[in-house]
């Protein structure tokens, strides 16, 4: 039943694209579902062809995209490489959206459960705060990689239970594999993850301090099966073709705004667009909403002393509160001129910490308000029934006991003043209260919009006639990270059977540093310029011929290219790039819903 109520959860938060998956994406993140749905027809790619998976001749021809130096989710596009195969890239993102937002709120629910608390509501809540959490949400806007977290609850779990006398072996190896699994879905998250166990490893140290060889023992394991099982994909994530150093900005300068903490959240009940023109638009990590910031606190502070394990989260979440701040304090949109933590690796030539953005560090505070909230319920349950609640400190899940104080005795759970107060009505007033907290951040459903039609040319390979192996399809505009993205609907749709020019990716730059897509060529300006202002010669004024410059850079680079077929689908301005490219190839053909120029006789000639 939980997991069912988590499946009919994330089906209504992605109802928008339910209703026609194949015509409409995400309206918040439209540029990200359609690189994530490409993704997903790479993963089919390599399993239909036995193909390297680490990197892509599909895009960016003739140099390629290194796919480990880009988000890849080969942890999920392989397993779905099936489902993309018979109903296409459209489905499986549904499937990968869906999936990840509900399988995440199950595993927490699941590890809470059997580990944490007594009472299956208070699991599901805990699961439900997590799985669809504002920041969550967010993100599966575009991008489900950072909404699918079903591995973290099981990572964090086996690193606790780490030590337990004739399971250092078996643990070693289930960590290794947690590891390597999500190394392939998310590699951010997974250093996240990483940092936060080790920061809980320090708060709770005296604990650990005994079991310390045997932990060591696994740990080593771990470290041995992963780095033998991910030395080559890490080496070529930094060292093989297409790869690069840094990135183009500086995403450690990427902070949380303080306010956003109090701040309901666009896709949620109570939420509304208009806040993100006070605040920015950020990542809405922890946009929780005053009221569940309230109650949150109010239960780190009365559960202090009843839970270890409250106490520990409770610490955690604070480190990576000031963690997540940045390098200068923002409140309400406005820079206070107070340094943060991260103003001291300003330079942004850290290693590691230059791919990290602080504001995703609170994706630990989540955790933690998802955690509070399963204890919070626990321990009001137990106030009437007795036996165990608010986690009797996961005796199983950190491999300890407690020091008494989280027996389920009504002595004083909630504080000394609130002594008086009947157990019945304490008990009804705290579950109210984190009711109503948790009603206004309810998820919305995420907007959708139509997407641009792909033409019959590409779906039903008319294109095939025209693009013999070893030459590309140049659809336009020409696929990139700004104007051309739409295009690059062309490639997933056509199942990648044929190469093009350019794409959506992180690519080196001139001097091997990372940039937005590839290293521009003439053409791409001139042709998107047109694409998204309708004007030829890269000037802002009346529509004019091309030059002869124009003319002969343009043909330079489709032989450069080896484009077999240019080919036009529906565009707003589809008449003003038909235009231009008359004027540098002669008359189009209209085919199958698009505009088509056989350019194979002047690529074989290579001489423009």
């Amino acid at each position: 039943m939980a997991a069912l109520a988590f499946v009919a959860l994330a089906l209504w938060t992605a109802g928008g694209l339910f209703l026609n998956p194949f015509d409409r994406v995400s309206a918040h993140n439209p540029n990200d579902q359609i690189w994530f749905e490409w993704l997903l027809e790479h993963g089919a790619y390599t399993v239909r062809h036995l193909e390297n998976p680490l990197f892509s001749e599909r895009q960016n021809y003739p140099f390629g995209v290194n796919l480990m130096a880009n988000t890849s989710v080969l942890g999920i596009s392989i397993p779905l490489a099936p489902i993309t195969m018979v109903f296409g890239s459209a489905i499986s993102y549904w499937v990968f959206l869906v999936g990840g937002l509900a399988g995440t709120a199950y595993a927490c629910y699941h590890v809470f459960s059997r580990h944490l608390v007594t009472s299956k509501v208070a699991a599901w809540l805990g699961g439900a705060v997590i799985g669809f959490a504002p920041g969550i949400i967010h993100h599966a806007n575009g991008q489900p990689n950072f909404s699918t977290h079903f591995l973290v609850p099981f990572l964090v779990l086996y690193a606790l239970r780490l030590g337990r006398p004739g399971r250092v072996m078996r643990d070693g190896l289930i960590m290794a594999g947690l590891v390597v699994w999500q190394f392939f879905i998310n590699q951010e998250v997974l250093l996240i993850t990483a940092v936060a166990l080790g920061v809980i490893t320090l708060v709770r140290i005296r604990d650990v301090w005994p079991n310390g060889p045997r932990i060591l023992g696994s740990l080593g394991i771990t470290a041995v099966v992963a780095g033998a099982l991910l030395a080559y994909p890490m080496w070529f994530q930094f060292r093989g073709p297409q790869s690069y150093r840094g990135l183009p900005f500086e995403f450690h300068s990427w902070g949380e705004d303080l306010a956003a903490y109090v701040t309901f959240a666009r896709d949620t009940l109570a939420g509304d667009a208009y806040v993100e023109k006070v605040i920015g638009h950020t990542e809405q990590n922890t946009w929780f909403g005053w009221p569940l910031v309230l109650v949150v606190l109010a239960a780190a502070v009365l559960l202090w002393r009843r839970s270890k394990v409250a106490r520990i989260a409770t610490i955690a979440a604070g480190i990576f509160v000031v963690a997540g701040i940045g390098p200068e304090v923002v409140v309400n949109g406005k820079e206070t001129g107070i340094p943060g933590p991260w103003a001291l690796i300003s330079s942004g030539h850290v290693p590691v910490l230059e791919l990290l953005q602080p504001t995703r560090l609170t994706m630990v505070v989540v955790g933690v308000v998802g955690l509070l909230v399963a204890l919070s319920w626990d321990a009001l349950r137990g106030m009437s029934s007795g036996p165990r609640s608010a986690g009797s400190d996961a005796t199983e899940a950190t491999g300890e006991g407690d020091t008494g104080e989280a027996s389920g005795r009504v002595r004083a759970p909630w504080g000394s003043a609130l002594r008086t107060v009947p157990v019945a009505r304490k008990r009804a007033f705290g579950m109210f209260a984190i009711a109503m907290a948790l009603v206004p951040i309810t998820p919305w459903v995420m907007p959708t919009m139509v997407a641009p039609k792909v033409p019959d040319f590409i779906v039903d390979d008319h294109w095939r006639a025209y693009t013999p192996a070893g030459y590309t399809v140049l659809p336009v505009p020409v696929p990139n990270n700004a104007d051309g993205i739409w295009t690059l609907r062309y490639s997933a749709a056509g199942r990648q059977e044929f190469q093009i020019p350019h794409g959506y990716f992180i690519g080196p730059d001139e001097n091997g540093r990372g940039w937005y897509g590839p290293v521009s060529r003439p053409t791409t300006y001139w042709v998107n310029h047109v694409a998204k202002t309708g004007r030829i010669d890269g000037r802002d004024d009346d529509l004019v011929a091309p030059t002869d410059e124009m003319k002969v850079g343009m043909k330079q680079d489709l032989v450069f290219w080896k484009v077999g077929v240019v080919v036009i689908g529906p565009h707003p301005h589809q008449r003003e790039l038909k235009m231009l490219w008359d004027q540098v190839l002669g008359p189009g053909k209209y085919s199958h819903g698009a505009w088509i120029w056989d350019v194979r006789w002047l690529t074989v000639a290579g001489n423009p």
